[in-house]
């Protein structure tokens, strides 16, 4: 069992219903916890009225960077607040995602105009494109695989959460290097 006053990246599920008014990244907000949940902007009418929200891409995933034990006491009081667990793995050894993996997805989600997203079985081999190095921008550093989709113009890094979700941001085709 893991040490339950160090500060992780909890893989999470909410199973709340996908149009409850009060998700669980919101409570888990209001109550303090670093929380992220990869996010999309929806238009939807209301009483005849444009209304622009933004909602979870997938529902039930969400990051909390936090101790496991304050976590513990507050999945015990909102009933449908899970811990995600790897198939084969403990029941008392939730899935953690490394603070650099976490960090890494999501200063690359913020910095993009557009990201987009792709849960683990819609990456297909054929998508992988070269391997690359960005230099300079605000990816600058970041190393992997473009994605590679038949007539598309943009320049398009993948970064993965493996397991979980990858996003692929847009790159200034100027700051590719390849690597060899």
């Amino acid at each position: 069992m893991r040490d339950t006053n160090a500060v992780r990246w909890f893989v999470m599920r909410d199973l709340k219903r996908r149009h409850s008014l009060r998700r669980a990244y919101q409570e888990l907000m209001e109550r303090g916890f670093e929380v992220f949940t990869p996010m999309r902007e929806t238009v939807t009418v209301k009483k005849g009225v444009k209304v622009r929200k933004e909602e979870p891409i997938i529902a039930d995933l969400l990051f909390v960077r936090s101790a496991k034990g304050p976590l513990d006491k507050v999945v015990a009081n909102i009933s449908t607040l899970q811990y995600r667990y790897r198939l084969g793995h403990s029941v008392n050894d939730p899935t953690v995602v490394r603070d650099d993996d976490m960090e890494r997805f999501i200063n690359a989600v913020r910095n993009s105009k557009n990201p987009r997203y792709y849960l683990p079985e819609e990456i297909r081999s054929e998508m992988y494109g070269k391997e690359i190095r960005v230099v300079g921008g605000p990816f600058d550093g970041y190393t992997g695989r473009l994605l590679s989709l038949r007539g598309s113009k943009t320049k398009r890094l993948l970064v993965e959460l493996p397991g979980f979700i990858t996003a692929a941001v847009e790159v200034c085709p100027d700051y590719i290097q390849l690597v060899s």
